[in-house]
């Protein structure tokens, strides 16, 4: 993946664009990542991913309903607390 400075983002624009559709390119300021920018078709795909994943989760638990493999809800707010305090920061 190409990395650009947002300077030269802002001054070269045109070329942004042009090689955004071949590859995505990072846009960093003061060394650090702000902002990717790709073309409309690997956004499509990025975005049909996702809802994918989303529609298989929720098929998952429609699964698990109607198969009795339910969690009360206090059962439920435990584990997502844990999951959280797990989380790096």
């Amino acid at each position: 993946m190409r990395k650009v400075a947002a300077l030269e983002a802002k001054n070269r624009f045109g070329e942004l664009l042009n090689a955004a559709q071949r590859e995505p390119v990072t846009i960093e300021k003061h060394g650090k990542a702000v902002a990717v920018v790709l073309s409309t078709e690997d956004y499509q795909d990025f975005e049909a991913l996702k809802l994918a994943r989303l529609r298989g989760e929720i098929q998952t638990g429609l699964d698990d309903i109607a198969a009795g493999r339910i969690v009360d809800l206090e059962t439920a707010f435990a584990d997502a607390r844990a999951a959280i305090d797990e989380l790096p920061g």
